[in-house]
């Protein structure tokens, strides 16, 4: 997501070089061996930061239970971050049951079996792999971490744990886009061909925006590539079922510097990003991103087009989905049709609301703790898996490979 100011226990992130194979996007990131001992008790839960991420995963965990109680109980046991009086002001909003300073301490508590990594991107890898070592179920919100061998590394790791291991891509709960994937799969837009990304906000369109952790590589990994191109490819990987294999991609600083605490400080990332993706099967897909884009506040737009149709996505727009469908049309009543995606019998819809009631960006949060919840439950393979993460990030990294010599085709080793 793009937090852009959440604060966590921060100490290096530790970078690692264990190679693993990336699978498809229904593979489940979970041990072969024996899952942890399974009490009666509700699943006590950690979320390690407390801003912007923390937020919506704190409000996800406060809600899950009532509106899935199919689900195991979860308690909010402990919210984590490194400044005490902060993070003890935001357990009280968000109804947590206690606080810690040090991730470390909370990973040794018997009474804590999930663990939930809010941090920034750079400490992903370090706080997930020793949770994962821990024995913790874990759920990561995306990116899983900064680098293709850390995600590499992490993959090992949950193969090897008798956790469940999740990542948070929570656009693959928008009602809307779970169900343009099932009419994908279902063949009601023929053979798809081409596709259209974009991922467009403004906040940075100021130039006197104050600078962030998002704005710094060795924090954040990248910019608006890693963190809102992210969305938009693992979307991609979603809809079509496959991996995109080869890149050309150009990236962009507009801004190149910025006003920080301690006066004006270098800007390290991209402010925006372009790039073309082939997968194996001949679909080629634009990608655009970007955080200086004037006017667009949240505007996550998909278009699809098929041999017999097209579907259209625009997340400013979150309950709608258009679909265009040609084969046999009346010519005087053709086009594109707009579906209200707010029926029971549309995903993850009758959780909620009678027929016809909207639902929100902060929705997709509480289905994603109940879709960990079940998973752990079951066994079943979770959505989106390690190995999700890791597709996406060789994506990410040959983008910006491509730019790097100058536009050339590149391959993502998906």
């Amino acid at each position: 997501m793009t937090d852009q100011t959440t604060n966590a226990s921060t100490t290096g992130a530790t970078t690692a070089t264990t190679t693993a194979t990336a699978t498809g996007d229904t593979a489940a990131s979970t041990s072969a061996s024996e899952s942890p001992v399974q009490t009666n008790r509700p699943l006590g839960v950690a979320v390690i930061g407390y801003s912007f991420m923390g937020r919506a995963h704190s409000n996800a965990w406060r809600n899950v239970s009532a509106f899935y109680p199919d689900v195991p109980a979860a308690r909010m046991t402990t919210l984590v971050g490194r400044d005490g009086s902060r993070v003890q002001q935001a357990a009280d909003e968000l109804g947590w049951e206690g606080t810690a300073t040090d991730w470390r301490d909370v990973l040794e508590r018997d009474d804590i079996d999930i663990v939930d990594v809010c941090t920034p991107g750079h400490l992903h890898a370090e706080v997930t792999l020793a949770a994962l070592r821990a024995g913790k179920h874990v759920l990561v919100e995306k990116p899983l971490a900064n680098s293709v061998a850390e995600c590499e590394a992490l993959v090992a790791a949950a193969a090897d744990s008798p956790g469940t291991a999740m990542l948070g891509f929570n656009y693959r709960r928008v009602p809307a886009l779970a169900l343009a994937r099932e009419l994908v799969q279902e063949g009601r837009i023929g053979r798809i061909q081409q596709v259209r990304l974009s991922y467009l906000q403004d906040w940075l369109s100021d130039p006197q925006a104050p600078m962030t952790w998002r704005l710094r590589k060795e924090s954040a990994g990248s910019g608006v590539l890693g963190d809102l191109g992210s969305h938009a490819v693992d979307q991609l990987h979603y809809l079509l079922g496959e991996h995109v294999t080869e890149v050309s991609g150009s990236l962009r600083t507009f801004v190149s510097e910025r006003p920080g605490p301690n006066g004006t400080e270098a800007v390290t990332v991209d402010d925006a990003a372009w790039a073309t993706l082939h997968t194996a099967s001949g679909v080629v897909a634009s990608l655009e991103v970007s955080r200086v884009a004037t006017g667009r506040k949240n505007a996550m737009v998909i278009e699809l087009y098929g041999t017999t149709g097209s579907l259209r996505f625009d997340l400013e727009r979150l309950n709608e989905l258009i679909l265009t469908q040609t084969p046999g049309a009346d010519a005087r009543t053709a086009g594109a049709a707009t579906i209200l995606v707010t029926e029971p019998e549309h995903p993850y819809v009758d959780a909620w609301w009678p027929a016809g009631h909207v639902l929100g960006w902060d929705h997709t949060f509480t289905s994603q703790a109940a879709d960990f919840l079940r998973a752990i439950a079951t066994g079943d393979p979770v959505q989106a898996s390690f190995e999700d993460g890791l597709a996406v990030q060789r994506v990410l990294a040959a983008i910006e490979t491509s730019d790097g010599r100058g536009g050339a085709r590149t391959e993502t080793g998906n």
